[in-house]
């Protein structure tokens, strides 16, 4: 029998989406940049309905051009799924930069380090 490892990898996911949080909080992607692996992709749909994205550098350049730090912003990691060597995670976050957004996090355990591979999100209509 294989030793658990649930509790041990849940702890690391958290600690791989707080950076997360944490670079947008601070709109520094420099901070969140760890957390992804470098062939990761994001994709969302626009308001026009049309699908768009691709690699992650995409966010990276949107964090440190055109958010501001928010010490008010709030992320909550809703949910964690894991399964062996993948995962799933929801972050739902309020006012990062005047932004509620939905993100839907894959992650994938390579070499005993779990990093994101591929995120999708929705923007919430401003308050």
């Amino acid at each position: 029998m294989n030793k658990p490892t649930y509790v041990p990898d849940y702890q690391a996911i958290v600690e791989v989406l707080n950076k997360y949080n944490e670079g947008c909080k601070q709109a520094k992607s420099s901070i969140m940049k760890t957390a992804f692996s470098e062939q990761a992709t994001m994709f969302s749909v626009n308001g026009d309905g049309k699908l768009t994205g691709g690699p992650i550098q995409a966010l990276f350049d949107g964090i440190d051009s055109a958010f501001r730090p928010s010490p008010e912003a709030q992320g909550a990691i809703v949910k964690v799924d894991i399964v062996g060597t993948a995962a799933s995670a929801r972050i739902d976050t309020n006012d990062v930069s005047g932004f509620c957004f939905t993100d839907f996090f894959n992650l994938l355990k390579v070499d005993g380090k779990w990093t994101v591979v591929s995120k999708i999100f929705h923007t919430h209509i401003a308050p």
